[in-house]
């Protein structure tokens, strides 16, 4: 039996050479026909009890097929016998992706959410409109079928549409499918007209249905832990929570400015002085910054936080979320009977040449540990750090203050001995890097913070929450004071968050997840726009 996902050749019409202007006006005088001709309204209605194409194929039954054959060789014997079919029935709706014309017999591939399934149509089984909608089908073309679920010569599992309802224009499409769709490479063609990449590949759709079950699976996940999920603010009325640079925009009634938000984080910790003790939210974040292959200036995070917990409760909880999530895809390839590695509770899973080890426990390394490995010399030789840097020719080491140094370094020497293959805790940043984080009492020049790394990329960082107002007040004077001219325009103080731990927020951890960047791992996609619906993209005529 055939591929159900197997994508059929494009047709005839869809030549290259063709003019586009031509096939649009072919498609337009089809339309007219529809209408004037055949009295048919070429953009449907409403049509009850459809099935999607894998449940239609699941129904097949391989004894009512065979009475059905037998019945009907039967009564070609002999015209007085009834033919007698038992064979399952199916509605059925798709795109037409595939047409065959055979004169008195039309063969149709539909493709919808779950695959592409054969309808075959005969003149003498329909009324004869339907007959004649089936002959000028055009590729793109959504249909509804209905008739019996059986099996054609070759033993492809097929639709035998038949009666008043066998088969019926839901809609006419007027656009020509792009100039040879299937062998179109161009990644920003395909997200500029990501409503025609997603019918016309079906990888394409089952990344982004692959997207939902994770995102689905992740909220079950932070659910069973006794996390409640929460809505903050995407509009607010100071940029903060992260150090990047906003979207500024304004509203009109109150006559202010307001920013997109950059992170959920000081509402959050709002919740948590209000007495909310485990929150999370899964929310798009909006940064005014450069699009790369792991960078989307609109994208889907999630942050936790647990009161009375630290960096540590934070690590249990993603190394946890992370494992399942990849137990739970291994199972899905594993189903659908793709080749797999390593077992249930020590899943290995493919990301380009990479396969991803994801057993528990994840690797852990300080930071100190592995700068000294990249570099040769501790972090805080900060005169061994500032040879470095000018043998780097790192730009403007000269100035820069040696937090942003130790930093570069270790972006440069250090970060690439990760093995991109094992998830990866790097622990313990300098207290200098991470000013909104609580210090570790045994060493300040230290604080209790941790970011996970897989393939090289940044999948989030966790901090054991600062809950001292005067100790965040003071580190964010100093943030402040630190920014660049175009940071303090529109940075200040947010008194308000203040305020609230004056109130008192329970010692607590802190985490933020890329969502985004964990399905490129789980879906075995290279870009961040391959795992979001509509990424950004610069404007054609700008």
């Amino acid at each position: 039996m055939t591929d159900p996902n197997a994508r059929p050749a494009v047709p005839d019409s869809a030549s290259p050479e063709a003019d586009a202007s031509v096939l649009v006006a072919a498609r337009r005088e089809k339309l007219r026909r529809y209408r004037e001709e055949l009295g048919i309204d070429p953009f449907g209605g409403r049509v009850d009890g459809r099935v999607d194409l894998a449940t239609a194929r699941s129904r097949f039954d391989e004894s009512a097929h065979a009475a059905h054959e037998a019945s009907a060789k039967a009564a070609k014997a002999d015209p007085a016998t009834t033919i007698v079919d038992a064979r399952p029935r199916a509605r059925v709706s798709g795109r037409v992706v595939q047409h065959r014309d055979l004169g008195k017999l039309v063969f149709l591939w539909l493709r919808d959410h779950t695959g592409d399934l054969q309808v075959s149509v005969s003149r003498s089984s329909v009324p004869e409109k339907a007959f004649e909608v089936a002959k000028r089908l055009d590729y793109g073309d959504l249909v509804v079928a209905e008739g019996a679920v059986g099996r054609t010569q070759k033993g492809e599992t097929c639709i035998w549409s038949e009666g008043e309802g066998g088969l019926s224009l839901a809609v006419k499409s007027l656009a020509p499918p792009p100039e040879k769709w299937h062998g179109l490479t161009d990644p920003e063609a395909r997200c500029r007209k990501r409503y025609v990449d997603l019918w016309a590949n079906p990888d394409v759709l089952a990344t982004m249905q692959l997207r939902s079950r994770i995102v689905s699976s992740i909220r079950r996940h932070m659910e069973a832990q006794g996390y409640l999920e929460v809505e903050t603010p995407m509009l607010q009325p100071m940029a903060g929570g992260a150090a990047a640079k906003p979207f500024i925009t304004h509203h009109n009634a109150l006559d202010m400015p307001l920013f997109m938000r950059i992170a959920p984080e000081l509402y959050l910790k709002r919740l948590l002085v209000g007495g909310m003790p485990k929150v999370f939210e899964i929310n798009r974040n909006f940064r005014n910054e450069g699009i790369d292959r792991s960078h989307n200036p609109e994208f889907t995070a999630m942050e936790a936080y647990e009161a009375f917990g630290d960096y540590g409760t934070m690590l249990d909880l993603v190394e946890g979320l992370v494992h399942a999530l990849a137990r739970e895809r291994w199972l899905e390839r594993k189903a659908a009977g793709a080749a797999v590695e390593g077992s249930e509770d020590a899943p290995t899973l493919p990301y380009g040449e990479l396969r991803i080890d994801y057993r528990r426990p994840f690797t852990r390394i300080t930071f100190s540990e592995l700068f000294r490995k990249g570099c040769g010399f501790p972090p805080d030789d900060l005169a061994a750090v500032r040879a470095k840097a000018r043998d780097l020719r790192v730009k403007d080491a000269d100035r820069l203050d040696d937090v942003f140094l130790v930093n570069e370094l270790f972006e440069e020497l250090a970060e690439p001995l990760l093995d991109p293959a094992r998830p990866t805790f790097v622990l313990d940043w300098p207290s200098a890097i991470s000013p909104l984080t609580r210090p570790r009492r045994d060493d300040p020049a230290w604080c209790e913070r941790w970011d996970l790394f897989i393939a090289g990329m940044e999948i989030g960082p966790a901090y054991t929450e600062l809950n001292d107002p005067d100790v965040q007040r003071a580190k964010f004077t100093e943030q402040l004071k630190g920014a660049d001219e175009e940071e303090q325009a529109f940075r200040t103080l947010d008194e308000d968050f203040l305020e609230a731990l004056t109130v008192g927020m329970p010692p607590a951890g802190g985490m933020g997840l890329g969502v985004d960047r964990l399905v490129m791992l789980l879906a075995d996609r290279p870009s961040i726009r391959d795992v979001i619906a509509f990424p950004l993209l610069k404007r054609l005529d700008g």
